[in-house]
């Protein structure tokens, strides 16, 4: 830190010296044995209080002093304490630069899973404080088809009207989340915190260029959920750590009253693990919580959607991302999906770290690209931006 220390300081040294001159009568005991290596000593610090304005030589003066009272170490001999250096009241206030980082979950030098979670106490901005969960996106889409009529295998759950929607249409994400508890069953740990989290997703389908039928929401989806996480440090083979655990429960609906309602529940479980934060890969696997048929909207959605996926990144460098995101049935239907993403950063942040905004262009193949779309296979291409890391 090359700039001045601040006036502020100035309090804080001369308290300093009150400190050390209230333990004059310990000193006293060690100035009978070596007196003058005592006098010298108090002669330093009190050097050290009376320079008159520049603040960062009395900083380093203090330095100097703290780091030559030799009477301290065992084995030091009384002619090393009696001859005390010249103080040096040039040498920089390098001990301001070794401040405790206070960043937390934006501390970059835990790596993403770590700040992500938050599951060590470097990386944590505690509780009920809202972060990004998925990127919060805006974006353009084009894709091979559109639900004009949506169906289902419930009875009274298929439209009974084509709505003309164009191919191409506007993607709206919005996704945060909030730590609620942290530390259950960490307590104790020295670095290590589990925790608790609530999170909320909305993503919207717009039709916003389709002026004439009053550019409507063709869908919208509300996922609401609640998830544990418990961090873990097994080395894996080849470099790679296992870096947490979790479970969690998760709501999934449309809002949309019949013939156009779908909804459902699920339970799961997840981990994750990385290597060097280069790379990092998570996994998911759910059961649908059952519901009766008369209130099932989508009857066989696991079949189409899928009961697990798996999710891979790897950080080509500070500024580009490539991610992959794989879902499967689990099953004979062999359905599923398949996302590929690439994020690249836009600028730089706030005092030139790295920007939360990035250029987001997608590839989706498969189904459940929403609830409306669960038993309907489609490829959609967007680009947009979006914000995440916050």
């Amino acid at each position: 830190m090359s700039a001045q220390a601040p006036t502020t300081f100035t309090p804080l040294l001369h308290t300093a010296a009150l400190v050390l001159a209230a333990l004059a009568p310990a000193g006293a005991a060690l100035a009978q044995a070596t007196p003058a290596a005592a006098t010298g000593a108090d002669s330093a610090w009190r050097r050290c209080t009376a320079l008159p304005g520049d603040n960062q030589a009395r900083l380093a003066c203090f330095d100097q002093w703290a780091a030559e009272q030799a009477w301290n170490a065992p084995g030091a001999s009384a002619a090393d304490a009696a001859v005390p250096a010249p103080v040096d009241t040039t040498l920089p206030a390098t001990r301001i630069i070794e401040v405790a980082r206070t960043e937390g979950c934006r501390d970059p030098q835990y790596s993403d899973l770590s700040r992500f979670w938050e599951l060590e106490s470097g990386s944590d901005c505690g509780t009920f404080s809202f972060r990004g969960y998925r990127p919060i996106t805006v974006s353009v889409v084009a894709g091979s088809n559109v639900n004009r009529q949506p169906t289902s295998d419930a009875a009274g759950h298929s439209a009974t009207e084509s709505t003309p929607y164009r191919r191409t249409e506007n993607r709206i994400q919005l996704s945060v989340r909030t730590k609620l508890a942290q530390g259950l069953l960490t307590q104790g740990h020295p670095t290590l915190k589990d925790s608790v989290w609530f999170g909320y997703t909305q993503q919207s389908y717009w039709q916003l260029f389709t002026p004439e039928i009053s550019r409507p929401f063709r869908a919208t989806d509300h996922e609401p959920e609640v998830m544990y996480v418990y961090p873990t440090t097994a080395q894996l083979p080849l470099g790679w750590k296992w870096r947490y655990s979790g479970i969690g429960l998760v709501h999934q609906s449309n809002g949309q009253s019949n013939p156009l309602s779908r909804s459902w529940n699920r339970a799961y479980l997840m981990t994750g693990m990385e290597l060097d934060n280069r790379f990092s890969v998570r996994a998911r696997l759910w059961k649908r919580i059952p519901e009766s048929a008369g209130s099932d909207d989508n009857p066989g959605i696991s079949d189409y959607i899928g009961r697990g996926e798996l999710a891979a990144s790897w950080n080509i460098d500070k500024d580009n991302t490539l991610g992959a995101t794989v879902r499967h049935s689990l099953a004979r239907s062999d359905r599923g999906s398949v996302r590929l993403e690439w994020m690249q950063t836009l600028g730089s942040g706030l005092w030139g770290g790295k920007s939360n905004l990035r250029l987001h262009t997608a590839l989706f193949s498969g189904y459940g690209d929403s609830m409306i779309d669960y038993n309907r296979k489609r490829t959609v291409f967007s680009v947009g931006l979006s914000l995440v890391d916050f």
